[in-house]
């Protein structure tokens, strides 16, 4: 199998190879069962991906004409109608853009009303110098899309190492995956603490029965955001207020070592 063809594997025959290199392994079923109901699907952007192009990271914001500066630094544009249908298990826009905004303050995490814009589709759009500085500009492509899982802390002890044995049986299904460089949807990658966790523990907000907190995004800044050296940008959200578009209350946090 190509690496394109694993790319584009669809998930049930993701999962039916996972469970075959499981058993080869002699994991119990139900362990490989319950493994698979913890995953998460996420799609993931990196430049010069086999495409289609997803994302313009950097440079200024594209913004319709009277629309107010934004607060902080313009990071991504994410054309919505160019990610294949299913990719993740958010409520996305079918079309339009997402535009994503933070500054590079490591360790900050606050519910902001102005970190994320939907800009409907077919809206006329300009360039506009943003005022709170600029990361390098990137293009980024539809790249590959898998499930992720919840981080787990590394012991000695039983359960730890079978779930590492769980995490190589899925690495040598997936095989070889680019280095991306944008994440929707998923679970975060962490260099230090959980954003999600966090903002259940910290935001002012009422949760309804049913709903929860979710990632919606993370952007690894890397070298096109020179302030830090190694950047972890998370934007989570509730579930309700993604369906309804209602981007005012989303959690940023800025995650560096």
């Amino acid at each position: 199998m190509t690496d394109t063809e694993i790319i584009d594997e669809t998930p049930a025959a993701r999962a039916a190879r996972f469970r075959a290199e499981a058993a080869t392994r002699g994991i119990p079923a139900a362990e490989v069962e319950a493994y698979l109901r913890t995953a998460r699907p996420a799609v993931y952007l990196a430049p010069d991906g086999p495409g289609p192009v997803v994302a313009l990271t950097g440079g200024n914001p594209p913004l319709p004409e009277g629309a107010p500066a934004p607060a902080a630094a313009f990071v991504a544009a994410v054309d919505c109608a160019a990610l294949p249908p299913g990719v993740t298990d958010l409520p996305l826009p079918a079309e339009g853009r997402l535009l994503f905004f933070a500054d590079p303050d490591p360790g900050s995490g606050a519910v902001v009303a102005d970190a994320v814009r939907y800009i409907p589709a077919g809206t006329p759009l300009t360039e506009r110098p943003a005022d709170s500085g600029t990361y390098r500009r990137a293009r980024l492509d539809f790249c590959f899309h898998q499930w992720s899982w919840p981080w787990r802390e590394e012991d000695d002890d039983e359960e730890s190492q079978r779930a590492a044995e769980l995490e190589s049986a899925w690495s040598q299904v997936v095989g070889w995956r680019p280095h991306w460089r944008f994440q929707l949807g998923g679970e975060p990658v962490l260099f230090n603490e959980d954003p999600v966790e966090l903002v259940r523990g910290e935001a002012p907000l009422p949760v309804a029965d049913g709903d929860e907190w979710t990632l919606l995004a993370t952007w690894r800044g890397e070298e096109d955001c020179a302030e830090l050296e190694a950047g972890l940008f998370h934007w989570v959200m509730r579930r309700a207020d993604l369906a309804a578009l209602r981007f005012d209350r989303v959690y940023v946090h800025v995650d560096a070592f």
